[in-house]
């Protein structure tokens, strides 16, 4: 489905029924990536996907996507759907728009799964990372696209999971130029938001992988235990929903459910 949100496109599934359940993919991914789920889920809950702004089928607003814009465009959907409580599930980038959608809508979110994610701002040198993979895609983007969704996996499953990872790249491939900066313009920028993470109005799970190539394991165990959320962990890497399907799966549902 398509809602207009602010004159460009932003596309959602609407399937199942129970208390619903918003899937935010993350950076260079779409909805699809919450497919093999879906079966599953929509048995008890009314589950909810959107595409962020410039990814999927969902059109860029400018040269900056923040958090806190991205979702703007979430809150639309929902506000569309008259929903007025969920639970949230965010992958990477997906999570720190959860965030956002929660310091604004605190009363509107009854959990919040941060999967591979973090509530922590962007360190200097991450920022500085962030500048030269601006340069990179500007460059050439489809090389660009290729190694970054190698890396997401920790290093013995990138063999493992060869197909998996074409299938991700020739979706990422379709991610409109404007949309991946703008991305990486927004989460370079985001503010920290530990407190929201930790503000008690809500239920709050953290999935940490321990070969997140992305992510330091360390840092997120102790963020997790400051905001007193539950912690679920993976041996892998940044994909835990690919490279720990079944466990994942379930963590996720118990989530729900308790």
């Amino acid at each position: 489905m398509i809602l207009q949100h602010k004159g460009i496109p932003v596309f959602f599934t609407d399937s199942g029924k129970g208390p619903a359940l918003v899937m935010l993919h993350g950076f260079l991914e779409n909805s699809n990536m919450w497919n093999p789920f879906l079966p599953e889920l929509t048995q008890k809950n009314r589950v909810i996907r959107i595409d962020l702004l410039g990814h999927g089928q969902t059109g860029c607003l400018g040269y900056i996507h923040s958090m806190q814009l991205m979702a703007s465009a979430v809150k639309a959907v929902l506000n569309h759907l008259k929903i007025k409580q969920s639970t949230f599930i965010g992958h990477s980038m997906g999570g720190y728009v959860a965030l956002a959608f929660a310091e604004r809508n605190p009363d509107a979110v009854t959990g919040l799964c941060l999967m591979n994610s973090t509530a922590e701002a962007d360190s200097k040198e991450k920022k500085e990372n962030r500048d030269r993979a601006v340069i990179a895609v500007k460059q050439n983007h489809k090389t660009f696209i290729r190694i970054a969704v190698q890396n997401l996996f920790s290093p013995k499953n990138r063999s493992v999971f060869a197909k998996a990872i074409e299938q991700i790249v020739a979706e990422a491939l379709q991610t409109p130029l404007q949309g991946i900066v703008a991305a990486l313009e927004g989460m370079k920028t985001r503010p920290n938001r530990e407190a929201v993470l930790s503000s008690k109005q809500f239920k709050a799970m953290m999935i940490i992988s321990k070969e997140d190539p992305v992510l330091e394991h360390s840092a997120l165990l102790l963020q997790a235990k400051k905001a007193n959320a539950k912690v679920v962990e993976f041996p892998d890497g940044h994909m835990c929903h690919i490279e720990n399907k079944d466990d994942f799966l379930h963590s996720i549902m118990y989530f729900i459910e308790n």
